[in-house]
């Protein structure tokens, strides 16, 4: 009777320690994703817990194939690098109608994050986004303007691939439905692929 007691306990404690390493292990698998470019890969961990609405859109796009051939059509250095919203030849690319801000829920743009682009409307954020190459306190929440910029995740590997972009020299070019666009770089940098990591 003593046996059968301990094995009964031995098996109920290794299955209450099964279900609790699971457990732990999906509370902090977050989604990843990873960018191909032509000056090389870097992966995204997106942060679904404080920014859902975003990092929902943000996956949308990227499953969809929607980033694919676009390029990094600001870059700022020491400042960031904005990309997902234009082709090579400066043709933006239609878009998902715009997201809700998730400014306010406690990240920051510090360097190597991913946040999302806007325009001077707080939920006017659909495609594009930017990594910031700095830390940039002046876009959290509250900004000078009261809204901020929505901080979804941040590049866990491949910041050699970031600091390469950002030194890329830029110029005022041509765009076909801005007329010019600064600080555009002098060589296309293109997303060649970005995938949902399993």
């Amino acid at each position: 009777m003593h046996t059968s007691l301990m094995r009964f306990y031995r098996t109920w404690i290794a299955a209450v320690v099964g279900v609790l390493v699971f457990g732990v292990g999906a509370v902090h698998a977050e989604p990843r994703v990873e960018f191909k470019t032509n000056q090389g890969s870097f992966v995204v961990d997106l942060d679904s817990a404080k920014a859902p609405k975003t990092v929902d859109n943000f996956l949308k796009y990227v499953q969809s194939g929607f980033y694919n051939g676009t390029i990094f059509h600001r870059v700022i250095d020491g400042f960031m690098i904005q990309g997902g919203g234009f082709t090579p030849d400066l043709n933006q690319k239609p878009t998902n109608a715009p997201v809700v801000s998730e400014a306010q829920n406690g990240l920051k743009n510090q360097t190597y994050t991913i946040a999302m682009a806007r325009t001077s409307d707080p939920d006017s954020a659909t495609a594009q986004f930017y990594i910031n190459v700095r830390d940039n306190q002046s876009l959290d929440f509250p900004n000078a303007m009261g809204s901020g910029y929505t901080v979804f995740g941040k590049v866990i590997s491949g910041t050699q691939t970031i600091d390469r972009i950002r030194k890329i020299p830029t110029m005022v070019s041509p765009a076909p439905k801005f007329g010019r666009m600064a600080d555009v770089p002098t060589s296309a940098v293109i997303i060649e692929s970005a995938t949902v990591l399993k």
